[in-house]
């Protein structure tokens, strides 16, 4: 399985590493940052990256901002909560919604169930998620002008696809 994923600026990386002591008490803490742009079920990468440069023809940097932590309760997949934060980009949606026109949408997780987030953890107290989402964040503001293959089978990274994409 594959995603194309906007890799994590470093202010946004320090961020998430300020809150990781607040996480212990979590099952699992993320380790390593990134935002997942749409998820690909079964699909052979030069195949994939080439359809999804074709659906994303004459797209350029897009602008994004992390806003605050949040939490879903009950996640489609996997223990909850997920403690996550939160981004603001609109440009990054509509490229979400580009590539779930030309591949499709995993159910509940994508298309209007998309919500742009940074994963901090997993699977621990509601009480406890609670609480940090009651935590303030400075806002942290970046351009995307690249996103990146992950390839979950042999968990590392497959390729880059530089904004602006020309075809």
């Amino acid at each position: 399985m594959f995603s194309l994923n906007v890799p994590a600026p470093g202010r946004v990386k320090r961020l998430a590493a300020e809150f990781h002591p607040r996480l212990a008490s979590f099952e699992r803490v993320r380790e390593r940052h990134s935002l997942v742009c749409k998820r690909f079920e079964s699909e052979e990468y030069d195949r994939l990256s080439e359809r999804a440069r074709r659906a994303l023809d004459g797209t350029t940097p897009i602008e994004a901002r992390v806003t605050t932590i949040e939490l879903f309760e009950e996640p489609v997949r996997g223990p909850g909560p997920v403690v996550y934060l939160a981004v603001a980009s609109p440009g990054l949606v509509a490229i979400h919604e580009r590539l779930v026109d030309a591949f499709g949408a995993i159910t509940g997780l994508e298309g209007d169930e998309y919500v742009p987030h940074v994963t901090l953890a997993r699977g621990g107290s509601v009480d406890r998620a609670e609480a940090l989402r009651a935590r303030t964040v400075d806002s942290i503001e970046w351009t995307i002008s690249e996103l990146s293959f992950y390839d979950a089978t042999h968990d590392e990274r497959a390729g880059t696809l530089s904004l602006p994409v020309s075809y």
